[in-house]
């Protein structure tokens, strides 16, 4: 190692600066389209051969660049797009730290042509891989820019060692497409492999053609089984489309998140999300949404990474409990009536069988077994129908023309049981088949849920209180969150610099791990500045609850008893799923009925 400091060559320095920027053919791909959205294109077309390795080639129809730039346009730190510190403050641009081209032509063949609408002629000026690039020349081009590589990593052979097969090196390219096609539906958008369309995508300018532009992109199944909401709070705006729980995946890979129009993978809306959907959700399934979040920008600081994928709040607290408040009421109003119904389709099965002892949904969140109570306390109570009376208005099962009033309720009116575990059911649509036990226990859990909610909960002061040792970190966010934890029923008492004992606490966590919570909950909050762990377990409890309580299986009901059991699923929220995340009810409609007998083929 040299011992003296020298300046490193020009050539280095921008080899060094590609590595932040350049990681394969989709970071430059990704880098050229914001260059191309920031010019104001409406139309950009992308062009890669054999994975990008060999070409990347990108139009527009933008502003273009002026011939007297073009040069300066491949030179770091260069760029039209912030002047001052201020600006800096007020990102509103895609890209802005002038590394991209520079970054792009260290380490490929680049070749640049533009042309502004008061230029005659386009401008070429290119740089292969050297510290110097040639003057600008007369080329024949449309208004907007085109910019070519070629030979990803020819000069730095390391570095192409690295870089996967094509199909998955292009399979990179078309998520990062994919991300900003959902991030700007005003622009078209093509792209090529290879000399065959692979993408073709026309500007979406209303709600329908957005619609479209989601389904090609995030599928079908997608567009149809998700809500879209659109709502404004605490100057935050939170809107988008969020998949129904039906459509949860094993990953995490159906979640995008747009920050001002910025596509970005941020840990905050991720977390707020999560929660908003873990009582929806079955175990470890990832929810699937497209969320756009707005607010002035000078709350969001843009410059936290180097290919600006991640961003950092002013006020994370205030986004995370904005998006997580927007997208639980939204889920929570999906009652039936309301959002689409999970749709079962000829020889389709949403979920494994269950017979509630074993298989999925056996086991709640904290474990708890769903065999009967040996006591069966709720069991012994009366029959359903008993528990929530119908009321006089209800219409009489037995009369058949009820089920065809103009007034028909979401979930139509009971025609039996079938095995003791579903009841079917008759609505305007066609068959409705509801999990009995499934849909009274997410009807209890909400039902305890708002009589926790009317008041505080109660707690109990421990006899011996549970002490723990804390680091400086976390004693400082016992001092910050203090209301935060009397808020969930729990009393901590600082006993010294470095112990911390919990004097009181809800009375519904009585014998759990209370060290175990109050150390989760401040690893929350040092990581994501909330944390909602003390309500979590006891919500586990109540759901514990709700599952013993509810309706088992084989029990006989009459249809008086089935119908009160449909009008409290439509007054009910989140009604479609039971605790453990399992649907309720799917609905068979007519043409399905049609398709599986045959009928009019």
């Amino acid at each position: 190692m040299n011992a003296r400091i020298q300046r490193l060559p020009l050539q280095l320095v921008n080899q060094i600066a590609a590595g932040e920027v350049v990681e394969r053919p989709a970071s430059i791909v990704k880098e050229l389209l914001e260059n191309s959205l920031d010019a104001g294109a409406t139309r950009v077309s992308v062009e890669v051969e054999q994975g990008g390795v060999r070409l990347i080639r990108v139009r527009d129809n933008g502003g273009g660049i002026h011939p007297d730039d073009l040069a300066l346009a491949l030179v770091r730190h260069a760029t039209s797009k912030i002047a001052s510190f201020d600006d800096l403050q007020h990102v509103a641009s895609l890209g802005f730290r002038g590394e991209a081209l520079p970054s792009i032509a260290a380490v490929a063949r680049l070749t640049l042509i533009s042309r502004t609408a008061a230029q005659d002629t386009g401008w070429r000026i290119g740089g292969d891989g050297g510290d110097a690039v040639g003057e600008p020349v007369p080329a024949s081009h449309p208004v907007g820019t085109t910019v070519d590589v070629r030979d990803l990593f020819f000069n730095v052979p390391a570095r192409r060692k690295f870089l996967r097969g094509e199909r998955t090196e292009f399979g990179h390219i078309e998520e990062s497409i994919r991300r900003l096609a959902l991030s700007r539906f005003a622009v078209g958008f093509d792209l090529w492999h290879n000399q065959r369309v692979v993408m073709n995508l026309e500007p979406a300018p209303d709600q329908a053609a957005r619609t479209r532009r989601v389904a090609e992109l995030c599928g079908p199944e997608f567009a149809a089984a998700s809500l879209f909401v659109d709502q404004s709070a605490a100057g935050l705006r939170v809107w988008g489309w969020f998949g129904l729980p039906s459509i949860a995946r094993a990953q995490p890979d159906l979640q995008y998140f747009f920050v001002n129009g910025r596509p970005v993978r941020d840990r905050t809306i991720a977390h707020a999300v999560r929660q908003a959907y873990q009582d929806v959700l079955y175990q470890d399934r990832q929810p699937a949404v497209v969320l756009y979040l707005e607010l002035d920008p000078a709350l969001v600081d843009v410059n936290a990474h180097p290919a600006k994928h991640e961003v950092r709040f002013r006020e994370a607290s205030l986004v995370h409990e904005t998006v997580r408040r927007t997208v639980q009421t939204a889920l929570a109003e999906a009652r039936p009536g309301g959002a689409p119904p999970p749709i079962v389709q000829a020889g389709e099965r949403l979920w494994p069988p269950d017979r509630y002892g074993g298989g999925m949904g056996s086991a709640s969140r904290s474990g708890a077994s769903q065999h009967p109570l040996p006591l069966e306390v709720r069991e012994r109570l009366a029959v359903y129908g008993h528990l929530h009376p119908a009321s006089p208005s209800e219409p009489s099962p037995t009369a058949a023309d009820s089920r065809f009033a103009p007034d028909q309720p979401p979930l139509g009116y009971a025609l039996g049981q079938l095995h003791g575990c579903y009841v079917l059911a008759e609505n305007a649509t066609g068959l409705v088949v509801v999990d009995m036990h499934a849909a009274h226990e997410r009807i209890l859990y909400e039902r305890l849920k708002a009589a926790l909610a009317d008041g505080h909960p109660k707690t109990q002061a421990l006899l011996v209180p549970v002490t723990l040792a804390v680091g400086p970190r976390e004693r400082q966010l016992i001092e910050e969150h203090g209301a935060l934890f009397a808020q969930a029923g729990l009393t901590l008492e600082a006993l010294g610099p470095e112990t911390v004992a919990v004097r009181q606490i809800p009375a519904l966590l009585a014998g759990l791990d209370i060290a175990g919570l109050v150390r989760d909950m401040l690893a929350d909050l040092a990581a994501h500045d909330a944390s909602d762990r003390s309500e979590r377990v006891i919500l586990d409890v109540l759901a514990s609850l709700a599952c013993h309580g509810a309706v088992r299986a084989h029990r006989s009901l009459n249809l008086l008893e089935m119908n009160a059991l449909l009008r409290d699923m439509e007054r009910t929220d989140h009604a479609g799923q039971c605790n453990h995340g399992r649907p309720t009810w799917v609905q068979l409609t007519l043409d399905d009925l049609d398709r599986l007998f045959r009928r009019g083929r």
